[in-house]
C-alpha cells in the first residue's frame, strides 16, 4: 500500500453531508470529492484525519451503506 500525505488545508474543497444528516450533533462524516480522489472526514473534528480513496472505492462504499 501507497501512503500519501498531503495538506488538505492547501485545496479548495468543498465539503458535504449526507441528506440524512440531522445536522443536530450526530455522528455525521462529511465528504469533499476531485478529480481522482474522495476525502471523508468526521463532522465534528473537521480539523482531525481525513481518510481519502479513490472514486470506485466511494462508489462501492456508497453502495454499500444506501443498501
Amino acid at each position: 500500500m501507497t501512503i500519501h500525505h498531503t495538506r488538505l488545508a492547501t485545496l479548495d474543497l468543498t465539503w458535504s453531508k449526507s441528506s440524512y444528516s440531522t445536522g443536530n450533533g450526530g455522528e455525521c462524516v462529511e465528504f469533499a470529492t476531485e478529480a481522482a480522489h474522495v476525502h471523508i472526514r468526521d463532522s465534528k473534528h473537521p480539523d482531525g484525519p481525513v481518510l481519502t480513496i479513490g472514486p470506485s472505492a466511494w462508489t462501492g462504499f456508497v453502495g454499500l451503506v444506501a443498501g
